[in-house]
């Protein structure tokens, strides 16, 4: 199993500086989050030809393209469906594999879900797939019941799945501070296909890089999420939601989520392999 690990735009400095960083240091992913605030980054402010020259440079740089529909955008309004629309086609447009939604727990699942259905065709059509991400406060069981009634409509269930963001998880008032336990509570059924990356110290959403926070002295709890996610298959991007000062952060936590990716890859290896063997035995 293989990931793709890069940043994401961000409202605090132009698109171009994340964008750059991203193709200048090698990442192999790269997140367009429709988030302007004072100075970041719309669609709305990037001309044809800058669509295409973003396009280009993804493929010689072999960068897998994801987009993040604004924060607020929910499908159940008019509005909200606009503006995924409007991400599904930029998606289109520039080439990327995925575009991201809030999943917002106030409505019942099955009215969500048939408010996603015609985006979700749009998606088809347009080639990307459809993530919908956990906020605050999203509880799994909201995400279980979604991705239930999902699965059961063939058009949709290899077009969606879950984008895991492990800061958000860590606030859920039930997970506070275990992000892993809000993975266990999610179904087998529920296909997790993005994960944004970012720690807190269960206080407030304050997107610090990975190994910043708490798992800067213990890094156990991204092992054990990782180890969750090879478990269910991950292979999707993995976004690092921050533009940190320095930026060169990024790179180190690129590296050590790398690292840790492998080194836990290879025990789960092992453990099948150990399990096989044991097997063998019994058998005989």
């Amino acid at each position: 199993m293989s990931i793709r690990i890069g940043n994401q735009t961000s409202c605090n400095v132009a698109a171009e500086l994340p964008f750059e960083f991203a193709v200048n240091h090698g990442f192999d992913a790269f997140e367009w989050f429709s988030d302007p605030g004072q100075i970041g980054w719309n669609e709305d402010n990037m001309s044809a030809a800058e669509r295409a020259r973003v396009r280009t440079l993804a493929r010689e740089h072999d960068i897998r393209f994801s987009v993040h529909a604004p924060w607020s955008a929910n499908p159940t309004t008019s509005e909200g469906f606009g503006e995924i629309k409007k991400s599904i086609l930029f998606a289109e447009e520039i080439g990327a594999a995925l575009v991201n939604l809030h999943l917002f727990p106030e409505h019942a699942a099955d009215y969500y879900v048939n408010a996603l259905m015609p985006l979700i065709e749009l998606a088809e059509r347009a080639g990307v797939l459809l993530s919908l991400e956990n906020t605050r406060q999203t509880a799994p069981e909201d995400v279980n019941e979604v991705f239930e009634l999902l699965r059961r409509l063939p058009q949709s269930a290899t077009r969606t799945g879950l984008c895991l963001d492990m800061g958000h998880a860590n606030l859920f008032e039930e997970t506070r501070g275990d992000y892993v336990a809000y993975v266990d509570r999610l179904a087998v059924h529920v296909p997790i296909i993005h994960w944004h990356a970012h720690e807190n110290w269960g206080d407030r959403d304050n997107h610090l890089p990975l190994f910043t926070g708490a798992a800067a002295q213990d890094d156990s709890a991204v092992r054990n999420l990782i180890k969750r996610l090879q478990g269910r298959g991950f292979a999707g991007s993995v976004v690092m939601e921050q533009w940190p000062q320095p930026p060169e952060t990024l790179i180190s936590t690129r590296n050590r989520l790398l690292e840790l990716w492998q080194e836990c890859g290879q025990f789960i290896q092992f453990s099948e392999t150990e399990k096989r063997s044991k097997r063998r035995v019994h058998e005989r």
